[in-house]
């Protein structure tokens, strides 16, 4: 999903900067009420970064100019709401630019839009969509971490359709290149993060229920694990 230095054309790589700009101010807007309110859940907030930074820097070739990867968004939304996973999404992603020549500067914007927004944001939707329709918070979880993460690839598929049109087909079918190329490392990737979320969720409901109760993957999950 990381988009390497370089490869979008400069006007792609500026239109994605602005417009991943307002989400940005209004994360970290996000975080600082969070924190203010609730200062004992900085250590949460780092582990849901750090497991961003580790999941999405473990990376597989797949589409030129882009790589395959789980995105590790989804448990920071549920523990602490979409927005929040913005300025965290930005610094993983800033950090394996200049640590891991994991991504890049240029296309920093786009790969905030497609793994800090878009991945976050869905996982929320769903997570509260399902707690809904009556789902365990097991289930609900796993569908929301899944699906937060093909939102990212689909976005990423976009990204490059737009930058890089079929010379035929145009778009449409470059976007269909694109998704199908992701589709073979990233449905497995998505599964796997899924139940990993969810294995990681359980164990924060069993030892720390205490300062989850007031998160979202608890407020809004009613109905036990099963």
């Amino acid at each position: 999903m990381h988009i390497m230095e370089g490869f979008l054309p400069f006007q792609h790589a500026l239109a994605w900067t602005v417009a991943s700009a307002p989400f940005l101010a209004w994360g970290l807007a996000s975080v600082n009420r969070t924190l203010r309110a609730h200062p004992e859940q900085r250590m949460l907030l780092g582990v849901s970064a750090a497991f961003a930074f580790l999941l999405s820097a473990l990376k597989l070739p797949s589409v030129t100019g882009s790589c395959s990867h789980p995105t590790g968004v989804g448990l920071g939304a549920l523990l602490f709401g979409p927005a929040a996973m913005v300025p965290v999404g930005f610094v993983v992603l800033l950090f394996q630019a200049l640590l891991l020549a994991h991504g890049g500067l240029t296309t920093l914007g786009a790969n905030v839009f497609s793994m800090a927004i878009v991945g976050p944001f869905v996982a929320y939707g769903v997570f509260r969509l399902g707690c809904a329709l009556g789902l365990s918070r097991s289930v609900a979880v796993f569908f929301a971490a899944c699906l937060g993460d093909l939102a990212t690839y689909v976005t990423t598929s976009v990204q490059l359709a737009l930058a890089f049109p079929d010379p035929v087909g145009g778009v449409l079918l470059s976007f269909e290149k694109f998704a199908g190329i992701f589709a073979v490392t990233q449905l497995p990737l998505a599964v796997t993060e899924g139940l990993l979320t969810v294995l990681v969720v359980n164990a924060m409901a069993q030892f720390n229920a205490t300062e989850l109760r007031l998160m979202p993957v608890l407020t809004y999950a009613r109905r036990p694990t099963p």
